[in-house]
């Protein structure tokens, strides 16, 4: 992370001094970029001269009295925060009293950070993603002494890396981290209920709602000694807030090493680096197939007639289904369990199938069964829904389906972001989908969905669960109420 910053800020035109309390590890960083460098000269992206110039502006320290000339400090090591405390006191009686110390702490307080100093209204959060070259965003975080002058140096000076700031408040995880909450936790809640397992539901994320990578590939390819420990850190910075429980399944891979892509054993198995992805399971062969009774309370009933009727479907309309029918019904944030009982349908022939987003525009349509469903009826709505050539994928009963579980929790916790005013909701936006790589940012993933559904699915899921991590951020119910987007920026 360091050596990343020093790149980018010698790219910017700055002098760079170099400083590790280990010794030969800031050599080993002047030699790393050497070697970048070089690449970039071999692959025309560099001149020789411009080259020569980049290592003239990097120096080395051998000590912390060298950086006594600096004008911007930017710490980038261990996670705790004494250690940190330390340095920057050491910092402080050091460097000018002008000179701008910056953190790049993931998710400590700037401000308790900022406690050990005696001028800490120069002291922010200064919060680089890794690989810094291509992660092109960073968090300026004010601490509660912060200067608002020294939040927009560090701002005007990002600019000069070519990277977007966002501005943050002191608060636990910044935004990015923050943000990213949702979609690991709730995937690993789903897992832990059994309700799909772990190909599937990354399968099912990507192709329903595009996200580049699914929650279980992103856990490998960051680590749990990573990722586990951020999760702990945010929920109990919160008090134990439920919306950001962690999981036993973390905790205990944690622990036996099953750590990710880095050991080769993670929630995938990998060799040479690539990872071992079992095959999709067989569509079912049906020489015929039952007609299909939809519920008059399904979500987008219309869309699935006609989906249906593309599908070459025998389609019941009567009241209630035959004796022989498949019964179809689309909920929000219900089981099909309860769907079933509360409708009076026989629970044996009923399936679901999530229509939260237009079937057009996913790459993927999934069915829920309940505990009662028969085998042939699953195995008869799995051949009818994939007779188009669309991948489907069949989970067990939950309240909700995958993707309205993980995206419903996405966009509250956003909301509840706005609500706390972490964030701008651009700033908001704009952090995620640099930050995370999402397909868009958690506020234009609710207003895609639409407000009230989100409000319905969690509200529902809150019903079936009782569990208060579901509950709606006032934030998205007032908007909600009103039918406002969510990204709407208030006056």
């Amino acid at each position: 992370m360091g050596r990343g910053i020093a790149q980018m800020a010698a790219q910017a035109g700055s002098r760079v001094v170099l400083f590790d309390a280990q010794p030969g590890a800031a050599l080993k960083a002047r030699e790393a970029l050497a070697g970048t460098w070089q690449k970039l000269l071999e692959k025309g992206k560099l001149d020789s001269a411009a080259m020569a110039d980049l290592l003239a502006r990097l120096t080395l320290a051998d000590r912390l009295e060298d950086l006594a000339a600096c004008d911007l400090v930017v710490e980038a090591i261990v996670e705790r925060l004494d250690v940190k405390q330390q340095l920057f006191r050491q910092l402080e009686s050091i460097v000018r009293v002008d000179a701008v110390l910056a953190t790049n702490t993931s998710s400590l307080s700037v401000t308790a950070i900022g406690a050990a100093l005696q001028h800490p209204a120069r002291l922010a959060g200064f919060h680089f993603f890794n690989p810094v070259p291509l992660m092109r965003v960073v968090e300026v975080i004010a601490g509660l002494k912060t200067s608002p002058q020294v939040c927009d140096q560090l701002a005007a000076y990002s600019r000069q890396f070519g990277h977007t700031p966002v501005s943050a408040q002191d608060t636990p995880g910044f935004i990015v981290n923050h943000a990213g909450r949702g979609y690991g936790t709730e995937a690993l809640r789903v897992a832990g209920e059994r309700v799909a397992d772990f190909v599937t539901i990354d399968r099912i994320l990507k192709d329903q709602m595009g996200f580049r990578l699914g929650p279980f590939e992103l856990m490998d390819l960051t680590a749990l000694d990573v990722s586990h420990p951020v999760m702990e850190s945010i929920y109990r910075q919160y008090y134990d807030e439920p919306r950001y429980r962690p999981s036993v399944i973390t905790a205990q891979r944690l622990a036996g090493g099953v750590v990710g892509k880095k050991v080769g054993d993670g929630f995938y198995a990998y060799t040479d680096g690539v990872a071992q992805v079992p095959p999709e399971p067989p569509v079912p062969r049906m020489d015929t197939l039952p007609p299909v009774w939809v519920s008059p309370k399904a979500a987008r009933r219309q869309e699935l007639y006609q989906l249906l009727k593309d599908l070459g479907a025998s389609i019941e309309t009567a009241a209630a289904p035959s004796s022989a029918a498949l019964i179809l019904v689309a909920p929000l944030g219900l089981d099909v369990t309860t769907l079933a009982a509360v409708e009076r349908l026989d629970p044996a022939r009923t399936i679901g199938i999530d229509m939260m987003l237009d079937d057009k525009a996913t790459r993927r349509r999934v069915l829920a069964t309940n505990p009662a469903t028969r085998s042939d009826m699953r195995d008869a709505a799995h051949a009818l829904f994939a007779r188009d050539g669309k991948a489907v994928s069949v989970i067990r009963d939950s309240g909700g389906f995958v993707t309205q579980r993980v995206v419903a929790t996405i966009v509250n916790i956003a909301a509840d972001m706005c609500q706390q005013g972490v964030c701008s909701p651009s700033d908001l936006e704009l952090a995620v989908t640099l930050g995370l790589g999402y397909p868009m940012g958690p506020l234009a993933m609710g207003d895609r969905i639409g407000p009230a559904n989100v409000l319905e699915i969690l509200f529902n899921m809150q019903t079936v669960y009782g569990d208060p991590r579901y509950r709606p951020s006032p934030w998205l119910r007032r908007r909600g109420a009103l039918g406002l987007s969510l990204t709407h920026e208030e006056a």
